[in-house]
């Protein structure tokens, strides 16, 4: 091993003088494209959204000025405008299927249609996708209103305007991997657009290396507790598919891998990447796919065997969720922007946006990451292969202990193996590739190489 440099805990830092003051390093494109996010235009966006009345997947589609079908043309027609500051590279479409009664949250056969922008990557060898979601349908109280006013401001006016946000910024720049924007349909009659594009991805074998979806993001304070605060946002991820469980049980008891699937890797590059880019956020870790009684539309990508996780807010406040706009009691009820915090709204796209920037600039994974376990040492010796696609500067060894839930220390190196003082038995590892401006790939667990 030439070149071993070592960083401590979450972020890359320097320790300066005294005072621990703490220098955060972070990737100036990015850092630009953040400070572009803004809360008036998010705002502007659901006013919008909420002025087509409905947007029931239900709902009429040939009407112009109500309904999902309106909703719809009105989020491609952003696309389209943002598409010509792009250079071409930015394309979107309208993706429809007819998808017949089911004569449980869909009486009638209906044409279901996704909204999505897909901004190409540059490398024409690199085939990765990153992909960002929000729902643009809503409900009231019963599922089945498709004609009376429902406003869906925050349920998922905000995961739409984020993913819209998040599009007019980075039309603007390049990437070497793909990323899509999609406002899906369906969410609220059982997650139907989601499922509709997961599959169509695993059938069609899309290499989806992650899902932000975003899902009820922009309020601050919760109904019962009235708690308020706005400098916190949940990101839910599942540690083990079941299809990866039943296939691996074994070595994941043996080796305590429960935390460390796909999607809860993800998390914990959320929760990295969006505080060094995001102040006055913190990314907390929920271990669980979603909340009680509830789901999202990462879940159809999770089931897929993508990594795929749901960002929302902190405090949820019932009173404006799935509620009929009406004052019973004192109390407002309904999904109106006048209970939503836009400024909230805007760190929380911020989150989405320095990830998606983050993954789609870094190099691909590492390849064949591998523990050496045949000899009985107090050492740890890692090794692997580089990435298919990237430029790269080097390679993240991650450490934590195996109770921690984020990693706690980075060794870097320019090799392809390292060997550290530390006890394979007590830790558990991962691999990062870094680029040429230090931007880093989802972290890889390496498989055991045994007797």
């Amino acid at each position: 091993m030439r070149k071993i440099f070592f960083a401590v805990a979450a972020t890359l830092f320097i320790v300066t003088s005294s005072f621990s003051q703490v220098i955060i390093n972070r990737d100036k494109e990015i850092d630009e494209m953040v400070k572009e996010v803004n809360a008036d235009s998010l705002q502007a966006y659901i006013k919008t959204m909420v002025s087509f009345g409905t947007r029931n997947t239900l709902s009429t589609q040939g009407n112009n000025k109500r309904g999902i079908g309106v909703a719809r043309n009105w989020v491609l027609s952003k696309f389209n405008e943002f598409a010509k500051q792009s250079n071409g590279r930015l394309t979107a479409f309208i993706d429809t299927v007819t998808y017949k009664a089911d004569k449980r949250r869909v009486d009638r056969d209906i044409i279901l249609g996704n909204v999505v922008a897909t901004l190409k990557g540059t490398d024409p060898n690199d085939n990765r996708i990153f992909l960002i979601s929000g729902h643009l349908d809503n409900m009231r109280t019963n599922v089945m209103d498709s004609t009376l006013d429902a406003p869906g401001a925050n349920d998922d006016g905000s995961g739409s305007a984020a993913v819209i946000e998040c599009a007019r910024i980075m039309s603007k720049h390049n990437f070497p991997a793909t990323i899509i924007f999609v406002t899906v349909s369906g969410e609220e009659q059982g997650l139907l657009g989601a499922y509709y594009m997961a599959n169509k991805a695993k059938k069609e074998n899309w290499n989806i290396e992650a899902v932000l979806n975003n899902d009820i993001m922009g309020s601050n304070n919760t109904s019962e507790t009235n708690i308020i605060d706005n400098t916190r946002i949940r990101v839910f991820s599942e540690g083990l598919p079941a299809y990866e469980t039943e296939k691996n049980a074994k070595q994941i008891r043996q080796y305590g891998w429960e935390n460390d699937g796909k999607a809860r890797q993800l998390a914990r590059y959320v929760k990295e990447t969006g505080e060094r880019y995001v102040e006055n956020i913190e990314v907390v870790m929920v271990y669980r796919n979603d909340r009680f009684l509830r789901g999202g539309d990462h879940t159809p990508y999770v089931e897929n065997g993508f990594a795929a996780v749901r960002i929302t807010e902190m405090n949820e406040n019932y009173y404006h969720q799935h509620q009929d706009v009406r004052k019973e009691n004192n109390i407002q009820y309904g999904d109106l922007p006048e209970f939503m915090d836009f400024e909230y709204l805007r760190k929380n796209t911020c989150v989405n946006l320095s990830n998606l920037a983050n993954l789609a600039k870094a190099p691909a994974m590492p390849e064949e990451v591998k523990i050496e376990t045949r000899k009985l040492t107090n050492y740890t010796q890692l090794n692997w292969k580089a990435p298919k696609t990237g430029k790269v500067k080097g390679y993240y060894i991650l450490m934590r202990e195996t109770t921690n839930a984020f990693w706690q220390k980075k060794f870097f190196t320019t090799d392809l193996e390292i060997k550290l003082p530390y006890s394979k038995d007590n830790y558990f590892f991962a691999v990062q590739s870094v680029g040429e401006t230090g931007n880093e790939s989802l972290a890889v667990v390496p498989t055991v190489v045994g007797r």
